[in-house]
């Protein structure tokens, strides 16, 4: 074999390799799961985001994601999960959010309580600066009261187990139709990592045959 058949036997496999890395980039973007794992509204393609309120990532996230959630279509299911991670101070939280929920009040409190803990740097990951705190903001006669609830503790043991079931090691990360998985880690940025999710909508959907 000559040195120029070699040379260009060489730049075409160097080609071969940098579109195939394209392709892995691309694929690596979300991961697809072995097994899907169950949602909560038959019918819809569930999304939802695993976060924490003492997260900075997630504090930095919201008012994208607010924005982005609000222009959702009606067949489309969002959902918020709080992680703990086993850790007290992110279960105070979780239960925190829960219990806002059941209140019918998360949506609207969600960004007060983003900036209590990351711009006020109020302890509402303890019990008692969380109670103390709670009363500016709504009823806290109910608030303690729903907080301690059987309700909440449910939701909190689902929520544990829907981030075990998803492998969630960090936050936020975002899943799609019990299938997919993808973060700003995977895409290179928030605002990719939602154009990932409506790609992701848009294929479920169509598989579920209501494109």
């Amino acid at each position: 074999m000559n040195r120029r058949v070699a040379l260009k036997q060489l730049s075409a496999l160097a080609a071969l390799s940098l579109v195939g890395g394209v392709s892995h980039a691309q694929q690596e973007q979300f991961k697809t799961l072995s097994a899907k794992i169950p949602t909560e509204a038959p019918g819809k393609v569930e999304v939802i985001e695993f976060f924490s309120y003492g997260c900075p990532h997630c504090n930095d996230f919201e008012p994208l994601l607010s924005r982005w959630s609000k222009a959702l279509p009606a067949d489309v299911n969002f959902m918020k999960v709080p992680v703990t991670f086993n850790r007290q101070q992110w279960t105070v939280l979780a239960r925190l959010y829960y219990t806002l929920e059941a209140m019918g009040e998360a949506n609207k409190l969600s960004p007060a309580v983003f900036a209590a803990i990351h711009e006020q740097h109020r302890k509402l990951d303890q019990e008692d600066g969380l109670f103390e705190w709670v009363g500016s903001v709504t009823d806290a006669k109910r608030f303690t009261e729903t907080y301690k609830s059987f309700g909440v503790q449910s939701r909190l043991q689902r929520a544990t187990q829907l981030a075990a079931a998803y492998r969630v090691d960090g936050v936020p990360m975002m899943a799609v139709d019990g299938r997919f998985v993808t973060s700003a880690s995977q895409t290179g940025g928030y605002d990719q990592m939602l154009k990932v999710v409506d790609q992701l909508i848009a294929r479920s959907r169509t598989e579920k045959g209501r494109s």
